[in-house]
């Protein structure tokens, strides 16, 4: 069942223009009016992102952290203070349900995911408590999310003196915190602030110098970036392994190999330890000349042949129409594909390199003598 977000406060900000209806960035702003003049001030300047439409909850109680780590996919147990992480909430079979960004801080767990997800994950949450000390609520935050080379200048003048390192957090003087991003640029960072200041806080970073800039913006930046969006990028039968979800918050994953039990870990380590992804998700670059664009979810085929499936399609200020699918492992990078009604070629540097024999086929080979 669709969950429906209340449109964001900034959708009434001069050339504002809204996602469109239906998607999932309906309640916020898809861009300004020069959606590729925005993604350039992303990178080169600085740009203010509302991302307002994602679900905020917060942990807390003495065992939150160790509850946590118990029922979700990273190892998060000795998380700091002022420390994140990417995690994810998988089903028995190890497919992925949901996708979350947590962070520890002044005694509680802040967790944001997508907004049409989060109510559920809360009522998952609430049902594993159990005898733990946790407790899990919604928080009523919201996301801002600044990105480019001069971040740092505009958060100072939000009081953030430090600017802080990849998954770190630190709190924002007047409410809320900031907390630095791997992706979808080097210089990413998102603000968790009350819902009830999310205008102020938009009118005092955009005063300070970050332009306004709409979810075209983050998602053209993310697909560029190779990192899936769960709903769009995967479907129901996706795996971490698929998605590029596997490794600590050290190698930016969401998926740690080397922790307790926890649900669908058994898939999980099956396929890193004795097997391969069935397929592997990869940037692919369209033919701009088409009629129409594919949608999300077409099949992509190769001589007729259905391969994979298409996940975000967005138009990027220098590479032009791209999307991320999901695609057999066995595709050569250079064979020929179609998606919908435009041609589409594998992006090769975007191609996970998983040729290497995994640690579990190399013993199970030795034990039978070969």
């Amino acid at each position: 069942m669709s969950v429906v977000v209340a449109p964001s406060p900034i959708l009434a900000v001069s050339g504002a223009v809204a996602g469109a209806p239906g998607s999932p960035d309906a309640a916020v702003a898809w861009h300004y009016g020069d959606p590729l003049g925005e993604q350039r001030a992303a990178v080169t300047r600085t740009a203010v992102i509302d991302r307002s439409h994602r679900f905020v909850l917060r942990i807390t109680g003495a065992e939150r952290l160790t509850w946590l780590h118990t029922i979700s996919s990273q190892h998060i147990a000795g998380l700091g203070d002022g420390q994140s992480a990417e995690n994810l909430d998988l089903d028995l079979n190890g497919r992925v349900l949901n996708h979350f960004v947590l962070t520890e801080l002044d005694s509680a767990v802040w967790i944001d995911t997508e907004g049409d997800r989060g109510q559920a994950l809360l009522d998952f949450l609430k049902k594993m408590v159990f005898w733990a000390d946790a407790q899990p609520a919604e928080a009523d935050y919201a996301v801002l999310s600044l990105l480019g080379p001069k971040a740092a200048e505009v958060l100072a003048t939000l009081g953030v003196a430090t600017v802080p390192g990849t998954y770190e957090a630190v709190a924002l003087p007047d409410g809320g915190f900031v907390r630095r991003m791997p992706w979808p640029t080097a210089d990413s960072f998102d603000l968790v602030v009350p819902r009830d200041r999310l205008a102020e806080f938009w009118t005092r970073l955009t005063e300070a110098g970050a332009e306004p800039a709409g979810m075209w913006t983050f998602e053209a930046l993310r697909v560029a970036a190779v990192r899936p969006r769960i709903g769009l990028d995967t479907d129901e039968r996706t795996i971490p392994h698929e998605a590029r979800w596997i490794g600590g918050p050290a190698e930016f994953g969401a998926v740690h190999l080397d922790k307790g039990c926890y649900r669908g870990q058994e898939t999980v380590a099956r396929v890193h330890n004795l097997g391969k992804p069935p397929r592997h998700l990869v940037l692919l670059h369209l033919d701009g000349s088409a009629d129409e664009r594919p949608e999300i979810g077409a099949d992509i085929t190769a001589g007729g042949r259905a391969i994979g499936r298409l996940g975000t399609v967005i138009d990027h200020y220098e590479l032009g129409p791209i999307a991320l699918a999901l695609i057999k492992r066995t595709v050569p990078a250079d064979t020929a594909l179609t998606a919908g009604p435009a041609a589409a070629a594998i992006d090769p540097d975007s191609v996970p390199s998983d040729d290497s024999p995994q640690a579990g086929r190399l013993a199970v080979d030795r034990l039978r003598g070969r």
